[in-house]
């Protein structure tokens, strides 16, 4: 049997398989409250090892695109609980996906029309929200607003409590959305970061940010439950290359492996058109990073197969063929085809490409049916 549908120990909590689905912005959750369609749409694709949420802000101010389900306020925990159900009654593991865009928003999407935040004031990447014609549309981001210190330790503070609001919502864990050319990537990379305070400068000031949630999130819900995501040499949403690129993500494995984390996921943007992380420097930082290794990035099965096989990471994360695919696992371990995904449907919209794309076998069984109507007509 293939090494992607074995069991796997996640720091105590155990899959079914390795397969793991990526967290996806789909954009379907209207007043930013999970829904009955979005559960369906977990519950369906509940065979995955484990399921990473769709990125859940972790307040308004952290939000980017429209109709993009929050763990901020109650009634959004209590739709949250739908979703956590429905893959618990499969059998899933489901981790949410805590996140602040920073820049990356737009004023539409803001309180009062208020400027997005960041580490400087320099703008960069696209949002989802209202043209001017008031209709939802990929926009390009606000120009933000520098984040004052005592901003920033607030900031620290709401990730604390969304993942309080996460395990309340029946979560098994959370990951810090740390990749992306969102909040921490921003405050990571010195090309955006030019603060003078102990949040900017140093390698390890620019840390600060991500360290100290991770830390106060894991002294809340323990750092068996906590994982974080990172791209290495990123570039996507305007984030520009910076010599210390590599040792500062070097630097954040080595401060990750004192923490006893449940994972550390790394997502490699060339599959959507940026440069590839060299993977060189993915075998670095397997030998840098101690614990449980995950990535992401345009795999295919026998790509993921051989990156597990040697040893190079733990888990393999699937995201657009996931969409198109709830039954990915039973695909992948039967050698049944994949359906094709459509990106037109990726972003907003109703239930068209997000919860009636079939299993292989209804597939199978609607055209075996068919098949006997055409037979008697």
């Amino acid at each position: 049997m293939s090494s992607l549908f074995e069991r796997f120990d996640l720091a105590g909590i155990p899959l079914d398989n390795r397969i793991v689905m990526a967290p996806m912005t789909r954009s379907r959750a209207a007043g930013d409250i999970p829904n009955e369609m979005g559960a369906l749409y977990y519950r369906q694709r509940a065979s995955a090892g484990l399921i990473i949420s769709e990125g859940t802000p972790v307040s308004r101010q952290g939000t980017g695109y429209l109709y993009n389900p929050g763990i901020y306020g109650p009634d959004q925990i209590e739709g949250w609980k739908k979703a956590t159900r429905a893959v618990h009654e499969r059998g899933g593991v489901f981790f949410a996906q805590i996140w602040h865009v920073g820049r990356v928003s737009h004023t539409t999407v803001q309180i009062a029309g208020a400027a997005p935040v960041g580490p400087s004031d320099q703008p960069g990447g696209m949002a989802f929200g209202y043209n001017e014609q008031g209709t939802p549309d990929m926009l390009k981001a606000s120009t933000p607003r520098q984040l004052e210190t005592c901003e920033v330790r607030d900031i620290v503070r709401d990730f604390a409590q969304a993942a309080v609001n996460a395990r309340e919502a029946g979560f098994d864990g959370v990951e810090i959305h740390g990749a992306n050319g969102y909040l921490f990537e921003q405050f990571l990379n010195p090309g955006v970061n030019d603060r003078d305070d102990e949040y900017g400068g140093s390698r390890e000031n620019r840390c600060r940010l991500l360290m100290e949630v991770v830390d106060e999130v894991s002294a809340l819900i323990g750092a068996h439950r906590v994982g974080v995501r990172l791209s290495p040499f990123g570039t996507l949403f305007d984030m520009p290359e910076y010599d210390d690129n590599g040792e500062t993500y070097l630097h954040l494995a080595r401060e990750f492996n004192k923490r006893g984390l449940s994972y550390v996921h790394l997502h490699d943007q060339g599959g959507q058109g940026m440069a590839p992380m060299p993977r060189e420097y993915l075998r670095t930082f397997r030998d840098t990073y101690q614990g449980n290794l995950l990535l992401a990035g345009n795999l295919d099965q026998a790509e993921a197969e051989k990156l597990v096989n040697d040893g190079t990471i733990d888990l393999p994360v699937f995201g657009r063929v996931y969409t198109s695919n709830p039954d990915l696992v039973e695909r992948m371990k039967n050698g049944w085809p994949l359906a094709e995904f459509d990106p037109s449907t990726f972003y907003g919209g109703d239930a068209r490409g997000y919860v009636d794309f079939p299993t292989y076998e209804e597939e199978q069984a609607r055209k075996a049916r068919q098949a006997l109507i055409d037979e008697k007509s």
